[in-house]
């Protein structure tokens, strides 16, 4: 019985510290949010004074896609509170806005070669058939539980 206690006694521990920890990387990733939307908007008011808008635009858009990944892995985070687990589905969200970043940003300073396309190409297959599955892995999960829960309910009755 007292293995049994010690066992549940780092159980609490390690979950209390991963809860501190994820609270302090979400915190820095809201502050990062905070600050990548002060910086976008002093950006665009650049955008005012310049003669030539086409250069100007790939720091903003490498900007708000950079937010998008925060908001993704903020996302991820708050679930976590939610549900005590990562989900998969967000930081594979994450992923494919970063793949998506990169690709759009050498598209459009025209520096990506024939080869480097197909390989994020199948990244982002990879990603996205990873995704998919997530999605239909969860389904499954929640229709198992829901069985599950219904099965109990009947028992009882």
């Amino acid at each position: 019985m007292p293995d049994r206690r010690i066992k549940q006694r780092f159980i609490d521990v390690f979950n209390r510290s991963t809860d501190i920890v994820f609270a302090v990387i979400l915190v820095f990733i809201l502050l990062g949010i905070a600050i990548g939307v002060l910086r976008l908007f002093l950006e665009v008011s650049d955008l005012l004074v310049l003669k030539r808008v086409s250069g100007s635009y790939l720091p903003i858009i490498s900007d708000v896609l950079t937010l998008f990944i925060l908001i993704e892995l903020s996302r991820s985070l708050i679930d976590y509170f939610d549900v005590h687990r990562l989900r998969l589905t967000f930081i594979i969200d994450a992923g494919i806005v970063f793949v998506l970043r990169e690709l759009m940003i050498k598209m459009f300073e025209n520096k990506i070669s024939v080869e480097e396309m197909l390989a994020i190409s199948a990244v982002l297959f990879v990603l996205g058939a990873l995704r998919l599955g997530s999605v239909f892995a969860f389904q499954r999960e929640k229709q198992m539980l829901e069985a599950i829960r219904s099965e109990h309910q009947g028992g009882t009755a």
